[in-house]
């Protein structure tokens, strides 16, 4: 511990403790015991600054300590607003939001208001806590907060984080310390989070979890599963969740590829003349299956994906075909998965084999990725594709969507530390993997020495129903074309 951190600590140690025994005054009626805190969590129960975040690998109790410390100022702050905020609203209900509600249970006095979606929860004392997406930004934010907390920072832009900056100015909060505060993974070396000048980074550590390792610093039960599950990971994932390394992954494959560039806000889709869907099969290994939508420049929008394991082909294909109600889809592009191509067929999702050339694939990507003459590129993520998260997948730190592969995404690196462009390293790739076969299909690459695929398969390769026979690649969009402004189209489907 470096002297700075440890006068830190020591400062904030007495205000701490006073939060607590300011606790136990208030709850003598129904008294509960307090967690432990130490190290970046401890220092977390009494930081006044007005931006501030927790950073640090994976499991380290970073989440735990900045709820409670809200918690704690709405219990001490009477009439006080907050806000409970994720870059994605839909993912909050299986992740930050089941360990706030463990958290006001332990603590009581709290309800809870909007059923099965929290929308907010009252106080005693008059304090409210709302929950809010940035995703899908209500009136919550477009209001003055004395607080704003923040899951998982390093998904938002620095836009995002300054936009919630206003929010907590001080104008009409009854807070004498209004602040924007968050946990946060590492990511990047030149994230936003690391550059920023006015944000205070307390540096959390394995240590600090009192569920991992004992006040003797022994390790526990529970932190011998979650210590070996982390150092199983591996690449860019390890050096993150596990070591906590602000890095970007050697021998990326896709250099090029920029979250502040590629991914944007569904609002900021154009129209769609095209729509392609992709499917990678799986079942131990993940499925993927992938709707993409194509600009009148050929622009490519990855506007809605699913990413599940332990799921047979036949429940995927119910999902997929009521995910396509009224879209106008040209293609289904899969993998070479006979089974599983067979079975599709048979509810009626006629599949286009992928064009499987890995060098030509990442090629035709990258080329997609980069800035344009235009000063934009051909390839968009939108924020929100991602539905109906695997949840088993998060518990072990594993990819459940496009945008947590790409960045992993790796080409090998030889003894003597050159990276060898040939094959990337086939691992976390499947949702990579299933955008490369959309793109090659809509750019025409020659699959299996036949041609392009309009020449190779020669009509449409997806019928959405029998009165649809007219759409196949190339086609305008009939009247019930679908576009962003028709508003969302579905909500997760089990």
């Amino acid at each position: 511990m470096t002297p700075g951190r440890a006068a830190a600590l020591l400062q904030a140690l007495p205000l701490a403790l006073a939060d607590m025994e300011l606790e136990r005054e208030q709850e003598t009626e129904n008294p509960v015991p307090l967690p432990t805190f130490r190290g970046a969590a401890l220092e977390a129960q009494a930081a006044c600054d007005a931006e501030w975040i927790l950073a640090g690998p994976a499991e380290t109790g970073k989440t735990y300590a900045g709820l409670f410390r809200l918690d704690s100022l709405l219990r001490q702050t009477p009439k006080a607003n907050a806000a409970i905020i994720r870059k994605i609203r839909q993912d909050m209900a299986t992740t930050v939001l089941r360990t706030w509600d463990r958290i006001i249970a332990l603590r009581g006095g709290v309800s809870r208001f909007g059923g099965e979606r929290a929308e907010f929860y009252s106080y005693k004392n008059g304090a409210r806590v709302y929950v809010a997406g940035l995703d899908d930004p209500t009136k919550v934010l477009s209001s003055e907060l004395d607080f704003a907390y923040v899951n998982q920072a390093e998904q938002l832009t620095l836009s995002d984080w300054e936009f919630l900056s206003t929010r907590t100015t001080g104008r009409g909060a009854v807070t004498r310390t209004p602040m924007v505060f968050a946990d946060c993974n590492p990511s990047g070396p030149k994230h936003w989070i690391k550059t920023r000048p006015s944000i205070r980074l307390l540096e959390s550590h394995h240590a600090d979890n009192p569920t991992l390792y004992d006040e003797e610093g022994n390790i526990t039960e529970q932190g011998k599963r979650s210590m070996s599950a982390l150092q199983a990971l591996t690449g860019i994932r390890r050096s993150r969740y596990f070591e906590g390394l602000w890095i970007s992954s050697e021998g990326a494959v896709y250099r090029d590829f920029d979250r502040a560039v590629h991914v944007i806000p569904r609002s900021q889709m154009p129209p769609i003349v095209h729509w392609v869907c992709g499917v990678d099969f799986g079942f131990s290994n993940p499925f993927v299956w992938q709707r993409w939508g194509f600009d009148d420049d050929g622009a490519m929008y990855l506007e809605r994906e699913f990413y599940q394991t332990k799921t047979l082909v036949e429940d995927h294909a119910s999902r997929i075909t009521k995910l396509n109600q009224n879209f106008p889809i040209e293609a289904t592009v899969a993998d070479h998965d006979a089974e599983g191509r067979a079975t599709l067929e048979r509810r009626g999702i006629n599949t286009t084999l992928a064009f499987k050339s890995i060098s030509e694939g990442i090629q035709n990507l990258q080329q997609r990725m980069a800035i344009g003459a235009n000063g934009k590129p051909r390839f968009f993520i939108l924020e929100d594709a991602c539905i109906g998260r695997d949840e088993s997948l998060a518990a072990i730190h594993k990819p459940t969507c496009f945008l947590d592969e790409i960045e992993g995404y790796s080409w090998p690196v030889a003894a003597d530390g050159k990276t060898q462009k040939e094959i990337p390293i086939k691992e976390n790739d499947h949702s990579a993997d299933c955008a490369r076969y959309v793109a090659s299909y809509f750019d025409h690459l020659e699959v299996a020495g036949a041609g392009n695929f309009a020449a190779a398969f020669g009509e449409p390769a997806v019928y959405w129903s029998d009165e649809d026979e007219g759409h196949g690649p190339g086609d305008a969009p009939d009247d019930e074309g679908r576009g962003p402004g028709d508003g969302p189209d579905e909500e997760w489907i089990q």
